[in-house]
């Protein structure tokens, strides 16, 4: 027994860590396709001889770049679907992550030269296979981050073990994204015949991109190797998306889209100015190898800035963390604009630029989350997937206009191919800054308007919204084209009997202090006073609705019982926190198999009720309740009551 343990703990474990491994190979990717692929094209990709055709063909590129990522945009909802309905022997998702980690990963390579010259001999033929390279590469690289960030809840079933693989995949990729701005400028200095003022050249910038490619493809390989998808009946792709509905279904939720329209602008503002950061070092402060340290403090300061966004959110709310945010990213644009070639005020305002950018990006991860739960609300259908991809999408977006923006500012400013800190004037130094740190400014304020104005989906709002869940949660279920409840019962061979589903003190409903439980409204049942902080299920069934609060959770039983357990007065407000949900929704469970594990003081603390209502939501449809126990202490497992079926009315009865 303990060998098997250390087993399953070792195999956990191994992976969590090559799970993390792979965030940070692929997000060294997207670090170096998003952020150096431009500056590669504008200054070293083309002879300096030349300037009026470079900067033609800079233009042509540019636009092909912007024009196919947006193009990509249309293919993304789709991607999901595809990977959804791949069956293989390997699972849904490691095939993809293999392929887009190979394909990328040589596209990326070439990408990173001028095709053994073709971009001067031949610039036609050159634009169409960069054009082809390009789109194949970034739809490779999407199946690839798809599947990749799916992968999560197939790697496990239990809620702890997914949490942990997402932290460390967190940790991993925040590190891949800010090492390759450690090792970027000595990587290419390193491999260059010509060093270039500490340019590099193109051989330089060529195995750079090589050695990323290398190890991002290298961290898909341990991926593979290194997790295990977990099938079961509960991963069954049961309904097919249809490609006309993917985008109604994203317009109709108001939040979603007057958060994306922030989230859009706030993006494309931000990926300017983070891709304009190199430029400003080799341009205008004439040392690009000081880059180096700001990404390093970039790295440890990410790690750090990711665990103050609880207790901040928790404190001032996530309303006012996302407008501190961009408060103290204006403050640091300003900063940097007047900074010149002072070190301490660039590192001090690229950093102040850089702190918020992980807790805005969690804000609005969060908000969207509650977008769920509000369109499931409003139309009655959970759309998870579908709104859970619009913020990668946006991503995408955001770089398809930082590409434009900042290829336009390097041929406008006079950074392209051969120009240094010396040969740039001081009116392109000015027009550069206005591209850097203008527009972004611009775009980061209109969307902030946009979201005080428009995005009122807030932590108060979404519990209000997960409560009308809890009162309605049934209802679809008796309204989906099916059988009543009532059918569903009558077809009961024999009773059912009920489990307490948690240790303690049995209490009547009727004394509970939620009105709606302790009116009957929610159904019929009891209250337990716990004693210990696991429940388990009550009968054989299946789990018909989670919560993203993980304070509740319901059920219907093989002979058709609804049933619904709440833990807790007021714990939608926790948001999870000291909640643990080892079960899934569309899972079948046995009779006291362990469902939630919740910490009591957590609730204390929080200064909530902890008493576990339980209710029987179609009682009605339910003959009588036979109470074993109706108070006095119980242990989970204890038989509660027997649920007798409805009597049948005979053919006689039927005709008197």
């Amino acid at each position: 027994m303990a060998s098997n343990t250390t087993e399953s703990t070792g195999r956990k474990i191994t992976s969590r860590l090559s799970y993390s491994f792979g965030a940070f190979g692929h997000d060294m990717f997207y670090a170096t396709l998003s952020t150096y692929f431009m500056i590669f094209i504008t200054s070293h990709l083309f002879d300096k001889s030349s300037s009026a055709s470079n900067d033609k063909m800079i233009f042509y590129i540019t636009f092909i770049i912007g024009a196919l990522r947006v193009v990509e945009l249309l293919i993304d909802p789709f991607i999901g679907n595809a990977i959804d309905n791949t069956n293989t022997r390997w699972g849904h998702f490691k095939p993809w992550i293999l392929a887009g980690g190979t394909v990328g990963s040589i596209a990326l390579s070439i990408l990173f030269s001028n095709m053994f010259g073709l971009n001067s001999s031949n610039p036609l033929l050159y634009l169409i296979i960069f054009a082809i390279l390009y789109i194949m590469m970034d739809i490779f690289y999407s199946f690839k981050d798809v599947g990749f960030w799916s992968m999560i809840p197939a790697i496990s079933f239990d809620s702890a073990e997914r949490e942990k693989t997402a932290t460390f995949a967190r940790v991993g990729s925040n590190i891949g994204a800010n090492i390759v701005g450690v090792v970027v400028m000595p990587l290419v200095v390193f491999f260059s015949i010509d060093k270039n003022n500490g340019q590099g050249d193109l051989r330089g910038w060529f195995m750079f991109a090589a050695t990323i490619a290398f190890v991002s493809w290298f961290s898909a390989v341990i991926v593979a190797l290194g997790t295990k998808e977990n099938d079961s009946l509960l991963r069954k792709n049961t309904e097919k998306t249809r490609l006309r509905d993917v985008f109604k279904v994203l317009a109709r939720n108001d939040q979603l889209m007057w958060l994306s329209l922030t989230y859009c602008l706030y993006t494309a503002g931000i990926q300017i100015t983070n891709a304009s950061q190199l430029y400003y070092f080799t341009y205008i402060m004439g040392k690009p190898g000081q880059y180096s340290l700001l990404m390093t403090l970039n790295m440890i300061i990410g790690i750090f800035t990711v665990l103050m966004f609880p207790p901040l959110a928790q404190k001032f709310s996530r309303r006012n963390v996302f407008f501190a945010c961009i408060g103290t990213m204006l403050l640091a644009m300003l900063i940097f604009s007047f900074a010149g070639a002072n070190l301490f005020l660039v590192l001090l305002a690229a950093v102040l630029f850089y702190i918020p950018q992980p807790l805005v990006f969690l804000v609005v991860l969060m908000i969207i989350s509650d977008s769920v739960e509000y369109g499931q609300l409003k139309f009655g259908h959970r759309d998870e997937s579908l709104t859970l991809a619009v913020r990668p999408l946006l991503d995408k977006l955001g770089g398809a206009v930082s590409n434009w923006v900042v290829g336009v500012a390097a041929v406008l400013a006079g950074m392209t191919a051969g120009a240094t800190a010396n040969t740039v004037t001081h009116q392109g130094n000015i027009t550069f800054k206005m591209f850097m740190f203008g527009v972004p400014a611009l775009l980061m304020i209109i969307g902030t308007f946009i979201f005080f104005k428009k995005v009122t989906l807030d932590e108060k709002e979404h519990a209000k919204i997960v409560d009308e869940l809890e009162k309605t949660w049934n209802e679809h279920l008796e309204t989906n084209g099916q059988e009543s409840m009532a059918d569903i019962v009558k077809e009961v061979a024999k009773d059912t009997t009920y489990t307490a589903p948690i240790s303690g003190t049995m209490l009547a409903l009727s004394d509970v202090s939620d009105q709606n439980f302790a009116s009957g409204n929610m159904g019929k049942g009891f209250a337990i006073k716990p004693s210990d902080g696991k429940v388990f299920a009550p009968f054989d069934g299946t789990v018909e609705a989670t919560f993203p609060t993980r304070h509740a959770i319901g059920l219907r039983s093989d002979s058709g019982i609804l049933t619904l357990i709440h833990i807790g007065i007021g714990t939608v407000e926790m948001r999870g926190t000291g909640f643990v949900q080892y079960v899934d929704k569309g899972q079948h469970v046995t009779q006291g198999q362990e469902l939630i594990e919740f910490w009591d003081p957590a609730i204390k603390k929080a200064g909530h009720d902890d008493t576990v209502m339980v209710v029987i939501n179609n009682y009605k449809d339910i003959k009588d309740f036979k109470y074993v126990v109706e108070s006095g202490e119980v242990n989970h497992g204890d038989d509660l009551l027997t649920l007798s079926k409805p009597e049948q009315k005979s053919d006689d009865n039927d005709q008197k």
